[in-house]
């Protein structure tokens, strides 16, 4: 089965990916508890798509006075 955003788990490979950053980025992540990472089997850890959406909140600039 391809691995893609089209589920609510996805692998931490997936993740990086679609955050743009790296496999260590995601791990550090999940260590620090930024990120819930959820262990499938002995090996497998997957990463729940809406904490990945929730990690892409905008922040505020100067520019945004509205």
């Amino acid at each position: 089965m391809p691995d893609t955003l089209t589920g609510r788990y996805v692998t931490q490979s997936t993740a990086a990916e679609y955050l743009n950053v790296t496999d260590r980025t995601i791990r550090n992540l999940i260590a620090r508890g930024d990120l819930t990472g959820y262990r499938l089997g002995a090996r497998a850890i997957r990463v729940d798509r809406a904490e990945l959406d929730a990690l892409l909140t905008p922040i505020p600039t100067a520019g945004d006075h509205r």
